[in-house]
């Protein structure tokens, strides 16, 4: 229901990028909801709809206020706006339904991390929970380097590759990924609990073959062209790792 609201205001706008602070804002709010009616023990409950919780928020707003707010539609949205042509809304309808199921799907771990009964954190709790800090400070640090990069009017139609961004050419992609081996982490002690380690797996799928690298990356050609293929030759898709010279 919630999604079919945010379709119907990406229709009134025009603005399909909506639909991932939808997402985001989707799955935190079902980790708060489990953590509120789980079976499982207050401690256990309050850590999975704590840090679910904290994660969607923060998550949802990055995306509402750096690529929703006052911008022009995403140019991945924009792109699939024109290539549908008439038929652009009908298909949103069934993309945004498309999200809200992913998010119904990915929030088993929360779901098994509430159902845990144990009052007491595991070992792999804990280092999943220091994953999560380590995953979230590394987003943040990338999604600032890059803001500060295109701050710069200069810097329009050149890639970054500053930071983080000169050894990957997606760390808030890549650190987004690590925060799933996190969640994993924490529903592991639960009834089932290792079949969570599933979605990493989907994550890395979803984020290196679906929709996340390919369609922004086609999004970066046709902006910055040759400078962005030049930068796909000398670095690493996701996982950080030393550059390449780059080559003409």
């Amino acid at each position: 229901m919630f999604l079919q609201i945010l379709w119907a205001l990406a229709r009134r706008h025009q603005d399909a990028g909506i639909v991932d602070v939808g997402w985001a804002a989707s799955l935190g709010g079902m980790a708060v909801f489990y953590g509120i009616v789980g079976e499982g023990a207050t401690e256990q409950r309050l850590l999975i709809g704590g840090v679910g919780g904290l994660w969607g928020l923060r998550l949802a707003s990055h995306l509402l206020f750096d690529r929703v707010l006052g911008k022009e539609e995403d140019g991945r949205y924009r792109h699939l706006r024109e290539h549908w042509g008439a038929k652009a809304d009908a298909h949103f309808v069934w993309f945004f339904q498309l999200q809200a199921f992913l998010a119904a799907f990915l929030s088993i771990p929360f779901l098994m991390a509430a159902a845990n009964t144990s009052p007491t954190l595991a070992p792999i709790q804990w280092a999943g929970l220091g994953l999560f800090v380590i995953a979230k400070l590394g987003e943040t640090v990338a999604d600032r380097q890059l803001a500060g990069f295109r701050s710069d009017a200069s810097n329009r139609g050149v890639t970054c590759r500053l930071g983080l961004w000169r050894y990957s050419r997606h760390p808030n992609y890549f650190f987004e990924w690590l925060v799933w081996f996190a969640f994993a982490a924490l529903a592991w002690p639960a009834p089932g609990g290792p079949w969570a380690l599933i979605m990493p797996v989907i994550m890395y799928v979803l984020i290196t073959r679906v929709s996340g690298i390919p369609y922004t990356e086609a999004q970066a050609i046709r902006s910055r062209g040759e400078d962005y293929r030049r930068y796909q030759r000398s670095t690493s898709p996701l996982i950080p790792w030393f550059p390449q010279e780059e080559s003409a």
